[in-house]
This record gives C-alpha cells, structure tokens and sequence, in this order.
C-alpha cells in the first residue's frame, strides 16, 4: 500500500490533531509525549533574543531529540511545536477558561502568526527540519460572543495555542486565513510526507 512504511514512525507529540493527520494519512505510528519545561525554554530563549521561529524549532527539536533517546534505533522520530505570535507577544496554550478568555479579547480584531517548527531525528540525531508559518486574521469579538464560543467549544480548544480549532468551530472566529491548513493544524503533512519518502520510509 502506498502508505506502509518500512521503518517505525514515532510522533514526539500528545497532540490529538496531529495524530489524527498522521492517522487521516494511513501511517501507522506510536505517539510518545516529550516532557520538558516548555515555558522556562522560552523564557530563556526570549532572554537570548531568539525569533519566535527560532524558539519554535528549539521547543521542537528538544521534544523530538528526548523521546529519540529511548526510540528504536532504526525509527524516524517526528516532532513539532508551535507558537503564536500577535503584535510581538508570544502566547502559550491557555490554562484554563479564563486565560482563553483573555487571549481571545486580545486577538480579536488582530492578525496573528503561527509559526510551526518540525525537525526529525534518526540514530539520535536532528536529520531534517522544517518551519511553515501561517497568518490567520480573527475579526471583531464581544466578550458575549467569546463567551458563547467557549461554552460551545468546550476544555479542548486549551491543548491549542489560540484556544481554537480550525478542523471544529475555529472559523467561526476568523476573517481571513493565510497558509497551508495542515500546518495550521500543528503538522505541515504534505513535506513530511515528502521528507519520509526521501528517507526510503514511504513508497516514492
């Protein structure tokens, strides 16, 4: 089958989204969630002066590098993070519904980047690395609106870092999107696909 791969593949990722691109695409996988202390990484990476696509491939690239430690030695690890940037300001998942209520109000009426980091390790080691970002405009919202999003879209939109979900409610929330929507997603499929295949993982 045009999907079958010959070396094991492991997601360095919790994301449901994105496991369910990887699922949606026929690869078969092990998703293996990467403990690290997020924030501090930023923090001290912001401290530096670092870009935000550079912060988003550092945060990547250690998730992808730790779960690689413990990997079989013949498996592509895939890992990915994302970053949303609005006006200068970096914004996180939210903790909770307050938070989402807040970073709701402030990208209201903005237009925001998400800046998506992908790097890939095998034997250890960092092989590729991919960064795609995306513009996505969210037009005017009252706090009423914002309100009723959240009660309709429930906890899940949390897990995301603009508290949407644009395979869900999320366009409600938009005016404008700029970009390829697997990345938006949190996983640009299309040149992982094309990075498996050079590998000799994925049937050319």
């Amino acid at each position: 089958m045009i999907s079958d791969l010959s070396v094991p593949l492991v997601l360095a990722s919790s994301s449901a989204s994105r496991a369910a691109i990887l699922r949606a695409a026929g690869l078969a996988f092990s998703a293996v969630p990467a403990r690290i202390d997020e924030t501090a990484l930023i923090e001290s990476l912001m401290a530096q002066g670092a870009r935000p696509r550079d912060i988003a491939e550092a945060l990547a690239e250690a998730k992808t590098l730790k779960v690689a430690a413990s990997a079989p030695a013949d498996a592509i690890v895939i890992g990915a993070d994302q970053l949303l940037v609005c006006e200068g300001r970096i914004l996180e998942k939210p903790a909770g519904r307050a938070e989402a209520e807040t970073h709701l109000a402030f990208l209201s009426g903005r237009r925001h980047e998400l800046v998506g980091g992908v790097p890939a390790a095998r034997g250890g080691r960092i092989v590729w690395r991919h960064v795609e970002p995306a513009r996505l405009t969210i037009r005017s919202m009252d706090a009423r609106f914002i309100a009723d999003y959240l009660d309709q879209a429930g906890a899940d939109v949390f897990a995301s870092v603009g508290a949407y979900h644009l395979e869900g409610l999320g366009p409600h929330l938009m005016s404008r999107i700029e970009g390829d929507f697997y990345s938006i997603l949190g996983l640009p499929l299309l040149a992982v696909l094309d990075f498996l295949r050079t590998q000799g993982a994925l049937r050319a």
